[in-house]
Parts: structure tokens; sequence; C-alpha cells
């Protein structure tokens, strides 16, 4: 539920019906804007129809949120979200590149990686330390090394970090070392871990599941936000289809639906989404021409050793002339790099 206050009403009023939603055990929320106070009321609908806060002075509507995913809707948060890693700033106009080896495979790699990226504009460095695979033989990640050498290489570049975190157990140490988690798509309706996430003030890139439908995206969101947590940037990344020419079937459709739907910023995989390393350039571009905050593209010094994903990880000079073709479309969208 969402209540409009009046012009003229004071934070005392606010206040007054803050508490007298909370007495029923609900959860209000303060949501101040430019020209007025808007309130919003989670929690037992029946309940909060009982309240009856239409008949306050001070309220001027009451509006219910009809989507599933409440805190996550754009009905209930008008403005869009900027979320940052680190110091770096995701929706709100701007475009921000995440680049990266798949995995840290060492620290040379790593570092020869982030150098790569860092110095054709990319804004924050991944790198998996836990690597979930679907065959049990293929290379898993150095864990707790790998989340060492990533700190270390973030200390000497500068770039803020994102890497993935794959079970509870693991939130606090990757906490310690990451600046960012994200949430790989296995793993998008692991709702403990989404609650773990919650309960952390580190930003959180929650992809999108192999099979699950942009509702499914918002409302894994929601546990997030509704353990505390409003630091999300939902990430498109392609689902399975019956269409097997590419890894996946990069869902395009889902950009501006969902900046339609949600204030959260919104960024787009195409090193998943295809698989191809000759499609991710122009599936890029057209992520920034639909709408995205933003990419997280796959980039190895030397795919062609690289133990993870290889296939489709761009060479260094691919990046590059990727970040100088992103600028023209950038620029006709309205955004600006970050």
């Amino acid at each position: 539920m969402i209540i409009i206050l009046k012009p003229e009403a004071s934070q005392q009023d606010a206040n007054e019906i803050m508490s007298l939603i909370e007495s029923k055990h609900l959860k209000p929320l303060y949501l101040p804007g430019v020209e007025r106070v808007v309130l919003g009321a989670i929690g037992d609908e029946r309940v909060l129809g009982s309240l009856h806060l239409e008949n306050h002075p001070m309220v001027e509507e009451v509006k219910q949120i009809l989507a599933p995913y409440k805190l996550v809707s754009r009905e209930m948060h008008h403005a869009d979200s900027i979320v940052h890693i680190g110091n770096v700033p995701f929706g709100g106009g701007k475009f921000t590149m995440i680049a990266g080896p798949c995995a840290v495979e060492s620290f040379d790699q790593l570092k020869a990686a982030a150098l790569a990226v860092k110095a054709a504009g990319a804004r924050c460095l991944r790198g998996g330390a836990y690597k979930p695979r679907s065959s049990p033989y293929s290379f898993q990640g150095l864990e707790v090394e790998g989340l060492k050498i990533l700190f270390q290489v973030s200390k000497e570049t500068g770039l803020p970090t994102v890497t993935e975190v794959v079970e509870v157990a693991d939130v606090d140490i990757v906490a310690q070392y990451a600046d960012a988690f994200q949430v790989g798509a296995r793993n998008m309706q692991n709702f403990r871990l989404l609650k773990a996430l919650g309960q952390s003030q580190k930003p959180v890139i929650l992809k999108r599941g192999m099979a699950a439908k942009v509702e499914d995206l918002l409302l894994a969101a929601e546990y997030i936000v509704a353990e505390g947590n409003s630091n999300v940037i939902l990430c498109e990344r392609g689902i399975r289809t019956f269409e097997t020419c590419t890894r996946n079937t990069l869902d395009l459709n889902a950009v501006p639906y969902v900046k339609e739907k949600s204030h959260l910023p919104v960024i787009v995989d195409p090193s998943h989404g295809t698989g191809v390393r000759d499609y991710v350039t122009p599936m890029a571009l057209a992520a920034a021409a639909c709408g995205a905050d933003g990419l997280i593209v796959e980039v190895h010094p030397n795919p062609k050793v690289a133990l993870s994903d290889g296939q489709q990880s761009l060479f260094p000079h691919q990046f590059a002339t990727l970040m100088e073709k992103l600028q023209a479309i950038v620029n006709v969208v309205g955004k600006e790099m970050a």
C-alpha cells in the first residue's frame, strides 16, 4: 500500500501514521519526495485495509500496489534507484561497465585482465573465486585463495570487485574480500541465500535464472530488499529455450520491461547470454540501445588457455574496440559512460 500525504503534512503527521502501521505489526516505509512525502506499508492487505488510513486528515490518497513484488516496484518508488559498487554508480543515467575473467586463475592472470579492462574504460572488475559448474570435473575455482587475489588486485588497480557467492556459509568471507556479491543464475531462487544477502548492505548483482520468468527475477530481488538491503542490481543473462545455436537466448525484451516495472538498475551479460565470443559485441551494443544501465562482460588476457568459459571471453583488444563502439550508442540513448 502507498499512502500519499498532502503537501502541508508535517514530519509529525508522517510519524503518527507510521506508528499506527507499526502497531499492527506491519512494515512502514518513509519515502520522501521532492514535493511531498509518500509512505509505504507492507503486510497483510486485510489488516492494512482495517486501518482506514484514507480517513486521516493529512492523507491525500491511498493506493494498493498490485504487483506481487512491492519494494522493488516502480509503484512504490517512482524514481530510478542508483546503486554504488565502491564509488561506481549504476543507474541514474549512467552506463557502467564491469569486466574481467570468468574465473580467478592466478594473480598474474587477474592483474593482466584488470589492467587491460581498466585501460579500456571498465569501472569494476569481475572474477569468480567460487565456480559452480555443470560438470563436477570442471574447474571449480580457487575459493578463498581466489578471493585474496581479487582483493589484492583491487587494491593495486583501484577497481571495485564483483564475485559470485554460492551458499549462505560463504557470505561473510566473500564480504571480507569483495565489494559486491553476484548471485548466479543457478542460485536466483535460493531463498535462504537471498535472505542472508539482504541482511548485508553490500551491493548484490542478481542474475536471472536460466528458466525464470521476469516476474520470478523481481520476486527474488524482493527477498533481498525485504530484508533491508536495497542495493540490488538486476542482470539479464539469457534463458534456456528450444534454440541451440547459442548457449542461451539473450532476452533483451526483459530490459525495457523491467525498467518499466521496477526502479532497480538493470545490466546485461552478453557473454553468458550468447556463449560465443563473436556475438558478444553486437549483443552488448543492442543491450545499450534497449536501455540497459550497464554490462558485465568476460575478458581474459589469453582466452585460448582460460580454465573457464574461454570460448565466450573477449581478448583485451576486442574489449577495447567494444568500449569505443559503445560510446556512440550510449550517447544516442541519452546516457553517459560512468
